[in-house]
């Protein structure tokens, strides 16, 4: 009996050691680290970083813009801009007062009454030191950085594969006309020549009728192996312009991450202007973490993520909103800014300033909203207090105000596995997309789709009368 109950006890105590045991090496196992672009800013003290509002695709008479370079450049600095890159289609940006490489194709500026010039050596001074006089006679004090080497490589820009070209040598790209074989041209001329690149506009590209086309694996494949393929393809813009159609671009933005995350590549979401008017100048830009406002501080901003992408203009758009129309366009309200994002142990803290709203979004889904009253001080997410986070990928937050949306880049969830190489998968399904898609690249493609949309506005219009 006795011998009996000492094997009741070892039975009983290993039963109750058993599931501990099994329990630790599940939270082992589920362990991770949050890996944030923002790491390494330093937000206050001494030697806190600045923030910085900024433009990398803006155009000028050089190419198809209604406004000359000195005209667009001034009124960059009269709206705040801290820095800025003319990035006309097919012209390899020089510094602004130097004269610009002439285009035979953009020489039709002249006949509909435009030129093609630079600033002066004064303005050019003034402007990158800060001595240059607002409209209003007064002295800004502080200097727009020239990115010079900016490009959008597609001069016959009736195709819609666009591409961003950043830090290119001076000639290289000039006349480049790119779009008829989709993106991935551009994207390998950046990468032969030592530039960085991002993708422009998808939702253009793609032409939004729902948010399906966002989550379509064909769609999400065809950007996702270009980000996969080339390290220097730095992501692609979340928003651009007056976002018109670009509203499903932050769904796309998720299911890519999804899909490029596995094999240990993040990338990510900028925001731009893309002017060719004064109207769009207050549209979309992108808010950079700098140490000092310098060229080499916004190339590594760039490579490293540490910038936050800002809407003044959005639809409202289905899946994680915003839920009304957003228009903050050239009005005198301050757009939502982040003024800290940190991490520690399983915990993203920020602090906000001009929102009301925020809210995180995890693999595609919001996972945590809440109102944001101005002086609420530190906003932490604790994912420890949220079921299944540690299957997340990453995570983003967002914030809403009347002055727009401003997102953050991505914060990875590490959970130190090793990440396999990204290997492409050729199936009948990826060879018929493949195929669209080059069509979809072509200029007879472009002009008879929109032939046809002209035609069914027509058509729309007088059912309508």
């Amino acid at each position: 009996m006795r011998n009996f109950r000492k094997s009741l006890c070892i039975i009983l105590s290993v039963l109750l050691v058993l599931p501990f045991g099994l329990l630790c090496a599940s939270a082992a196992t589920a362990d991770y680290t949050l890996v944030s672009p923002y790491e390494n800013v330093v937000w206050d003290g001494e030697n806190a970083w600045g923030l910085y509002k900024g433009n990398l695709h803006t155009h000028s008479t050089y190419s198809d813009a209604e406004v000359t370079y000195p005209e667009t450049i001034i009124e960059h600095y009269n709206q705040g801009y801290d820095f800025l890159a003319m990035a006309d289609h097919g012209v390899t940006g020089r510094a602004w007062n130097e004269k610009q490489p002439i285009i035979p194709l953009y020489l039709y500026q002249y006949i509909i009454g435009y030129t093609q010039t630079h600033l002066t050596d004064e303005q050019f001074a003034g402007i990158t030191g800060g001595s240059y006089p607002l409209y209003d006679g007064t002295v800004r004090g502080d200097g727009m950085t020239c990115v010079t080497g900016a490009n959008e490589l597609n001069y016959i820009n009736i195709t819609k594969s666009h591409v961003n070209g950043y830090f290119l040598p001076d000639g290289v790209g000039n006349g480049f006309e790119g779009g008829e074989n989709g993106h991935e041209i551009a994207v390998a001329f950046v990468d032969k020549h030592g530039g960085l690149s991002h993708i422009n506009h998808p939702g253009d590209w793609i032409g939004y009728d729902s948010i399906d086309e966002a989550s379509d694996p064909e769609n999400v494949r065809y950007f996702s192996e270009i980000i996969l393929k080339y390290d220097s393809c730095l992501g692609f813009e979340i928003f651009n312009c007056k976002n018109s159609t670009e509203h499903y671009n932050r769904i796309l933005w998720d299911n890519m991450l999804m899909y490029t995350l596995p094999y240990g590549r993040t990338f990510w979401g900028f925001a731009n202007n893309d002017s060719h008017n004064f109207s769009e100048i207050d549209s979309s830009f992108m808010v950079f973490a700098l140490e000092e406002n310098n060229v080499e501080n916004i190339k590594d901003a760039m490579i490293n993520g540490n910038f936050f992408a800002v809407a003044r203009r959005l639809d409202e758009s289905e899946g994680i909103g915003p839920a009304e129309f957003i228009d903050a366009c050239d009005k005198d309200v301050m757009y939502p800014t982040f003024t800290s994002v940190t991490t520690k142990d399983h915990s993203i803290s920020v602090t906000v300033e001009d929102c009301n709203y925020i809210q995180w979004i995890a693999n595609g889904d919001i996972i945590a909203s809440q109102d944001v009253n101005a002086n609420s001080g530190v906003i932490t997410l604790d994912l420890d207090t949220i079921p299944g986070a540690e299957n997340f990928m990453y995570v983003r937050a967002e914030i809403i105000g009347e002055g727009g949306m401003t997102c953050t880049q991505p914060i990875v969830l590490d959970n130190g596995e090793e990440k396999p190489a990204y290997e492409s998968e050729t199936t009948v399904d990826s060879i018929l997309a493949d195929i669209e898609f080059k069509l979809k690249s072509t200029r007879i493609y472009v002009i008879l789709a929109e032939l046809i949309s002209m035609i069914v506005d027509e058509i729309r219009d007088l059912i309508n009368q």
